[in-house]
């Protein structure tokens, strides 16, 4: 069949169209609730900011809103990302169908890799390359997923196809296609971008070399290149004007402000506690078993796609099948592709990010590379794909001429479609294989994401602020990345920010006082399975409060401890002459805030006395009560308070085996010397194996319940 221009045309556009469809149907089925890798949050949080008009939040509670991978600079706060990905994904976010952009750039990729395909060799070679690159693994995980490298591929591959067209059809127009494109590829991702021009910049540098020997000063072609130079740097002021701008010096990027040693080169590199020394054995290492990865586990039906790929290698050394021999010849423009493979993968030595890609080195079953694959090789879709093509139909080229020397064209047609019959189950059970273990791994969290966020699917929230817990450390968004704050602090539906303590908290109730007020938290211990609760808040405001807390008894009671911000404390020993509550009866405390101090004051109707001390929670439980001396003048059950601070009751309880059960209720109190702020309801927690619980968490963190565990906290409030 002859692959005429309209036919060229509608192939590539079908299947340019149906690659992105595929990666929508990948990002809709596999990532539901966004990846593992909570970049992509990141990118789209600053995808709204632009929508905007914002390149950063300004806010007097910057901690509290502080979004993964955002770098804090006194009230602000802005992304370590620069902006050209997330303007990419903007038009999709403010259609309220983020996932359209994925498919728009992955279906571009597809389409450029074909074009630059038909100008190395031939419209077929562009045609099937378009197919590789379809069913290349990493090309559609990827591509499904929001982060940066599919939009700067992209920008790459329309650079490279511009600066061909440039000269084969010297047009100015391609010209600053190319240099505007390869200027915000290095905007969007600098050592990205340098990696791949660097074949096209040797190319440009040996044209206008030959022609200033020539002593042609001003030729066209020279004033062409002068145009790409021109809108390339161009580009790169773009980026040093957003530096000075947002991290107020042009040479340092924002990935730079946030971790400084994080970036290019051997040595100690760091990027928040994550550090290591990447020497040169070390990298030589991690990238040797990376690439060995790349061909063997993420190429087109690998390893196949490598091995065609490397065939293909074979037109280029036989310079089979060349059409163009000037302004840019075929072999020049197959050298360059070439190039590119090999500027990638030598490049990308010297970077420690491919070192994070793997958790562990010799285990590719582990880390980002497992479930994303070479995110950091996503350029070498374009040499993979090109010269994978050029190998099959070379081969198949070579394999139908062979035939027809002893057989008729019947007999040779019927051979190749055996031959087609034969292969394509082959093909397509290798690229079930590849393709089935990343996803498994992907889809393997889907559920217990959606009950994570069941809460905020299943009730309507307006207008309303949600504290939130922080497993990973002071991050929104991380690991939650799926319920992150839209473009603005000031609007939206839901505000979420950081459970950091009563001080914030408060603070944040009353910068928001509109807002209803929400505290997240969950069942369990994060990772894991865990059982969410979205609780309403309110403020309850009085003189006095007098709170009761009641619990199912699980074991003999052994201390009762109520403590302030962790460290002053107010503990009740059993002594000898307290009865005990029976196994699986009720066990109440009552204790009180005002607008000075805290007070233990019964422990199931026994009035709290001498058996209290104020002393420290690393102090042993075991031992004879004594009676404290106080320095602030209060009784010996009584803390002072003063503002924000923390207040935790915890009953501990010792079974027959000996094994311990605490409960905790925690809760947040404001007090002003004449009247008391609580933050209601507290929180409660039961642990098993523990006298102290931690903060994150409602109930015991492993296993089932034990048998006759309740608990429920009153207030009365004067």
């Amino acid at each position: 069949m002859e692959w005429t221009k309209r036919r060229f045309r509608l192939a590539v556009g079908f299947l340019s169209v149906l690659a992105g469809g595929v990666v929508f149907l990948i990002g809709h089925e596999v990532f539901p609730y966004l990846s593992h890798n909570h970049d992509e949050g990141v990118y789209l949080q600053q995808a709204s900011m632009l929508l905007h008009g914002k390149l950063w939040y300004t806010t007097d509670f910057p901690a509290a809103f502080r979004p993964w991978f955002f770098v804090q600079d006194g009230n602000r706060l802005y992304p370590k990302y620069t902006p050209v990905a997330a303007l990419m994904y903007a038009p999709g976010v403010a259609l309220g169908v983020p996932r359209l952009m994925l498919s728009v750039i992955a279906a571009g990729n597809v389409a450029l890799v074909g074009l630059l395909g038909r100008e190395a060799f031939d419209r077929p070679t562009g045609v099937l390359a378009t197919g590789i690159a379809l069913t290349t693994p990493f090309f559609l995980i990827i591509s499904a997923t929001f982060m940066a490298y599919a939009p700067t591929t992209l920008l790459n591959l329309l650079f490279a196809f511009g600066y061909i067209r440039m000269f084969r059809s010297q047009s100015r127009r391609y010209a600053v296609l190319a240099g505007a494109a390869i200027g915000l590829a290095f905007f969007s991702r600098p050592y990205t971008a340098v990696l791949f021009a660097t074949p096209f910049l040797i190319h440009a540098v040996l044209t206008v070399g030959r022609h200033a020997r020539e002593r042609n000063i001003w030729t066209p072609i020279i004033e062409r290149e002068a145009i790409v130079a021109l809108f390339g740097v161009l580009g790169v002021g773009l980026a040093l004007t957003y530096n000075h701008v947002v991290t107020g010096d042009a040479l340092v990027f924002p990935y730079q402000a946030f971790a400084p040693l994080d970036g290019l080169g051997f040595g100690r590199r760091r990027i928040l506690q994550h550090t290591t020394v990447y020497s040169a054995d070390l990298a030589w290492r991690v990238n040797k078993h990376l690439v060995a990865e790349l061909f063997t586990r993420w190429t087109t039906a690998a390893p196949i796609g490598a091995t065609v790929a490397a065939i293909g290698l074979f037109p280029v050394a036989l310079r089979y099948r060349e059409r163009h021999t000037s302004p840019i010849s075929d072999l020049t423009l197959r050298l360059a592709i070439l190039g590119v493979c090999i500027t990638v993968i030598v490049g990308n030595i010297y970077f420690w990010g491919t070192l994070n890609s793997l958790a562990t080195i010799a285990d590719p079953t582990d880390g980002f590379m497992a479930v994303f694959g070479p995110y950091y090789h996503f350029d070498l879709v374009l040499p993979l794909s090109v010269f994978g093509s050029a190998g099959v139909l070379w081969l198949g080229r070579s394999i139908r001429s062979a035939l027809s020397v002893r057989l008729s064209t019947q007999s040779v047609r019927a051979v190749i479609i055996v031959l087609l019959v034969v292969s394509a189950p082959i093909l397509a059970g290798a690229e079930y294989a590849r393709m089935e273990e990343p996803i498994g791994k992907n889809l393997g969290g889907i559920e217990q994401q959606s009950e994570l966020y069941a809460p905020f699917e299943n009730e309507s929230l307006d207008n309303a602020l949600v504290l939130f817990p922080v497993p990973y450390g002071p991050w929104l968004s991380h690991p939650f990345q799926w319920l992150r704050n839209g473009g603005s602090l000031e609007d939206g539906d839901i505000l979420y920010a950081q459970n950091l303590g009563p001080a914030t908290d408060f603070g944040l109730i009353d910068a928001y006082p509109n807002r209803s007020h929400y505290r997240f938290t969950y069942r369990g211990k994060w990772p894991g399975n865990v059982m969410p609760h979205l609780q309403p808040l309110s403020i309850r405001n009085g003189t006095s409060h007098q709170l009761t807390t009641t619990v199912g008894t699980v074991g003999q009671p052994t201390a009762v401890r109520l403590t302030v911000d962790d460290d002053r404390i107010v503990r009740f020993r059993y002594p000898t002459n307290v009865s005990r509550p029976p196994e699986n009866e009720q066990f109440d405390v009552r204790w009180s805030v005002n607008g000075t101090h805290v007070r233990l004051e019964t422990i199931n109707g026994t009035p709290v006395e001498a058996e209290t001390t104020n002393t420290s929670v690393q102090e042993p439980l075991s031992g004879q009560a004594i009676v404290p001396t106080t320095p602030d003048g209060y009784p010996s059950d009584t803390i002072a308070i003063d503002g924000p601070t923390f207040v935790q009751l915890t009953m501990t309880f010792v079974k027959p085996n000996h094994n311990t059960v605490t409960y905790r209720y925690a809760m947040g109190v404001d007090a002003n010397n004449e009247s008391a702020r609580l933050l209601w309801p507290g929180s409660p927690k039961v642990c098993q194996g523990s006298r102290h619980c931690g903060h994150e968490g409602m109930y015991i963190p492993e296993g089932e319940y034990p048998d006759g565990i309740t608990t429920n906290t009153t207030v009365q409030t004067r």
